[in-house]
């Protein structure tokens, strides 16, 4: 077995569930651990962070 490197992400409920369909597309989820946190692969942490919070941009509401 190989190791992997990873990164430890915390996160809510609503997020996690974002990351999840997130990683149908282009898996990158090493490990499910519990409701708050997941390990992903480390040199993917960039790109899932960048997605993630484009994500979260579309479902926020602006007065502008």
């Amino acid at each position: 077995m190989k190791a992997i490197r990873g990164v430890l992400l915390t996160c809510d409920s609503a997020v996690k569930q974002i990351l999840l369909t997130l990683n149908e597309k282009e898996s990158f989820i090493i490990e499910d651990l519990d409701d708050y946190h997941v390990v992903i692969k480390a040199d993917e942490e960039y790109r899932v962070r960048r997605e993630l919070e484009a994500e979260l941009e579309k479902n926020t509401y602006s007065l502008d």
